[in-house]
């Protein structure tokens, strides 16, 4: 049976521990809500970029981008966005369970500590692996982004996939893999992105007579790369935001 000191040290354990837990609560509550306010931020210009894609697309002949080419998948490239630190419940081992489901051959990328040594002790093939910071500076997912893209064009990977948990609400974070590259098709491919972005309703295709400078073809080869930086970069702001609100209630 144990002592009166025994239990009085326990008691005073458990409320050290509840201290802790309290303020990592609130660092959790503040760092979800910036995040929150930087997806949001981020819409005007996702939904200004995506009427001008959707104005351009309806003009040109989409077939001729490389993005838009289909060829057979040989090697898949897969982005895991996943956390520095743990304590945010079942948000990574969610995301593990989707890696472990891909039977084919895949190269991997990845974002945060905990999936870069996932990937390590389950000796897959691990490309490269980045840092992101809480601020998710646009910076530093570019730099991530044009390296993958660099390697889709030049074959060493046929597709662009991103496995990231989608911020729902505070309680409820999504596992998903969502495909980003090539693309089936542009207008699909704006609608299912807007969707993402929160936009009310996906961008309508604009029948104003419009001058495109040199021309529409030049004008889409230069918007899509950006466009793809900017789906990307709502996806890692989501991850950031289901991390926090993971986190918060866990603690």
């Amino acid at each position: 049976m144990a002592s009166t000191r025994d239990i009085r040290r326990r008691i005073k354990s458990v409320k050290n521990t509840r201290q802790i837990t309290k303020a990592m609560e609130l660092v959790a509550a503040s760092k979800m809500k910036k995040a929150q306010q930087l997806a949001l931020a981020s819409r005007p210009y996702a939904q200004l970029m995506s009427g001008m894609l959707a104005a351009v697309s309806s003009r040109v002949d989409e077939s001729f981008h490389p993005f838009l080419a289909q060829r057979s998948v040989k090697t898949r490239g897969i982005l895991l966005v996943s956390t520095d630190k743990g304590l945010c419940g079942p948000l990574n081992s969610n995301l593990f369970k989707l890696v472990t489901e891909i039977k084919t051959p895949a190269k991997f990328y990845a974002i945060g500590r905990k999936g870069t040594q996932f990937l390590a002790r389950t000796k897959r093939d691990v490309v490269a692996d980045f840092q992101v910071s809480d601020r998710v500076p646009f910076n530093d997912v570019k730099v991530i982004v044009e390296f993958m893209i660099k390697q889709f064009l030049e074959g060493v990977i046929d597709t662009i996939e991103v496995i990231y948990p989608r911020y729902k609400n505070t309680l409820v974070q999504e596992p998903l893999i969502r495909p980003v590259l090539p693309l089936k098709n542009l207008r699909e491919f704006l609608s299912v992105t807007d969707a993402d972005a929160g936009a009310a309703r996906p961008a309508a295709a604009d029948e104003r007579e419009i001058c495109f400078e040199p021309n529409a073809q030049q004008v889409l080869e230069a918007l899509l790369p950006f466009y793809v930086n900017r789906v990307i970069y709502q996806l890692i702001l989501s991850a950031k935001a289901s991390e926090h609100s993971a986190r918060m209630v866990a603690m």
